[in-house]
């Protein structure tokens, strides 16, 4: 395993009925493996735990929020079984997202490329700050945002999904993504963001809890497949990520 592959964390912190999840790679947020799979682990965690009313998702750094999966990684698949193993990283936090019975709410002070376009769509209610910019590059190196597809799909529709998987080279402003519904509230700085999040988390976790988590069952509704179809989006990534074409498109990008 690399140095870059071993970088990086899974925290969580419990305080007065707000669980923090917060992760970091110092490669521009981009996940490994390995914490995808802290990341999820964390995620049931806290919606299971009985002390815990409400989740806030965010990540450590100054500048991207998350960007997505790890290329050092990506480019060391050899097999089928490898490469659907990988992309299983983020459709198994998508799915513990979906499956967890305590409202998520997320924190994107920065840009979110790939899977972190996902993870904001996966969310329950999301802040932003104008930073937050956001773009599907996964046709630009080969592949296709088929596993996260489905959740962006579900939060900005098939238009607004389809415009940034095509157009997988260019940014969509912060303005774009709170117009298309993908985030709830922009603002200037991340500290006016942050003071708004205690606000709004304070409000929430005093809420019955059951009430919260027969809503959350009706927001999903539709989605119970989403085990299965996850784990088939998986494939078709892993297999795409095989062929020259994108082993080079890859390699291409690495350089610039």
């Amino acid at each position: 395993m690399s140095d870059a592959l071993e970088q990086g964390y899974i925290k969580q912190e419990f305080n007065d009925g707000v669980a923090t999840i917060e992760f970091f790679h110092p490669l521009s947020n981009s996940l490994p493996s390995r914490l995808l799979a802290q990341l999820a682990d964390a995620i049931r965690e806290a919606g299971q735990d009985e002390g815990v009313k409400v989740i806030l998702l965010r990540s450590a750094g100054g500048r991207a929020f998350l960007a997505g999966a790890s290329f050092d990684e990506l480019i060391s698949i050899q097999d089928l079984d490898q490469g659907k193993k990988f992309f299983s990283g983020f459709a198994n936090v998508i799915n513990a997202m979906r499956e967890c019975p305590k409202f998520i709410v997320g924190r994107v002070h920065g840009k979110a490329v790939g899977g972190a376009v996902g993870l904001a769509s996966a969310v329950d209610y999301c802040f932003a700050t104008k930073h937050a910019s956001v773009k599907l590059s996964e046709l630009a190196v080969g592949i296709g945002p088929f596993v996260v597809g489905p959740a962006v799909e579900r939060k900005i529709g098939l238009s607004g999904m389809s415009e940034l998987a095509i157009n997988a080279t260019e940014w969509r402003d912060a303005e774009w993504a709170y117009q298309k519904g993908l985030y709830y509230h922009l603002h200037e700085s991340a500290e006016q963001m942050d003071q708004e999040i205690e606000a709004f988390l304070q409000r929430l976790k005093g809420f019955n809890p059951d009430a919260m988590r027969q809503l959350k069952q009706v927001f999903w509704q539709g989605t119970e497949h989403w085990e299965v179809l996850l784990e088939r989006r998986a494939a078709i990534s892993g297999e795409l990520v095989l062929s020259d074409f994108t082993r080079n498109a890859i390699n291409a990008f690495k350089k610039k």
